[in-house]
């Protein structure tokens, strides 16, 4: 079976660099956002993707300052190599602070909801579809954005269904002694409360003026907005995520019982097939490692099937 995977991972990869001579790929800006739209060769009013990466400066491609496995672009060449058009753009803080955003303590969670808003109305009628693929953090944000503004598809790609400051208790959890861990988490349940820490704890690094920023972003709760969206959705998790628990995708599919789920034995949390833990941690710095080939025929199959639009 493995030799198969392998097989097929490389097929894929193949037809990803076809795809990509034929695709075409533009560089665009709306407002402050810059933006790459790519669309596959010889398709006319082909569906949509929106990529929306997780979490921190993180620019179109899925790359971080440290970390680099080129999520969104991988997946941007499988989607053009299946007919797919796709627009993935630069977070807020990607590339530098750009002094359109305003101050970074200034900075709310829904400015991220409005920049994917703003997107989507640039794609507006340009497209057969408009389907929001959110990775990670961007799983909360393409769900609150599905709330704000008319879309055909959801997917969601390794996203919690928890508040990302409960979720980051249960990932510290998992890496500090009880008498470092407890002083952080009262920190952070303070934060969330919408007050100030200071001074804070030793491990915790949020200067007073950003905690009104963060406590935004941690504060937000997926499960009530995923539970008002109508349209179809995909909810996809893997089994290697060391990031992101199975309990998570469970609490997706129940508060939208309609959604279509993938659970992938092998799949990590940037989207790629692993045997272990060394496979996982170098995977993040690993930009040509195939996506995970099932997952992409599924968000394929998903954006392109007939369907309710």
């Amino acid at each position: 079976m493995r030799s198969v995977a392998i097989h097929c991972a490389a097929a894929l990869a193949l037809a990803a660099l076809t795809s990509a001579a034929s695709a075409e790929e533009s560089a665009i800006r709306v407002g402050p956002i810059d933006a790459v739209l790519t669309t596959p060769a010889g398709v006319e009013r082909p569906p949509v993707a929106l990529l929306i990466a997780g979490s921190g400066s993180t620019d179109r491609d899925g790359n971080g300052p440290q970390l680099k496995p080129a999520t969104l672009k991988k997946l941007a060449e499988q989607l053009a190599a299946r007919g797919i058009a796709t627009l993935r753009y630069d977070k807020r803080g990607a590339r530098g602070w750009k002094a359109e955003f305003g101050k970074p303590e200034d900075f709310r969670f829904k400015d991220y909801v409005g920049d994917a808003t703003s997107l989507v109305d640039f794609l507006r009628g340009k497209f057969a579809r408009i389907v929001l693929v959110g990775h990670s953090e961007g799983g909360l944000v393409a769900i609150l954005t599905a709330r704000r503004t008319p879309v055909d598809r959801l997917v969601l790609l390794a996203a919690s269904a928890r508040r990302q400051g409960d979720l980051l208790k249960a990932q510290l959890e998992k890496q500090l002694p009880p008498d470092k861990l407890q002083p952080i988490v009262k920190a952070i349940d303070t934060i969330m409360a919408g007050q100030i820490v200071d001074p804070l704890p030793d491990g915790l690094r949020l200067p007073p003026a950003l905690q009104p920023a963060m406590a935004s972003a941690f504060a937000e709760d997926p499960i009530d907005p995923l539970k008002q969206i109508t349209i179809p959705i995909l909810i996809v998790g893997g089994a290697r995520d060391s990031q992101i628990a199975r309990l998570d995708m469970v609490a997706l599919a129940a508060a939208a019982p309609a959604a279509k789920s993938l659970w992938l034995p092998e799949m990590n949390h940037v989207l790629v097939d692993v045997a272990n833990e060394d496979e996982n941690l170098s995977s993040y710095n690993d930009p040509d490692r195939p996506l995970d080939p099932d997952m992409v025929d599924a968000v394929a199959g998903f954006i392109a099937a007939a369907g309710p639009r």
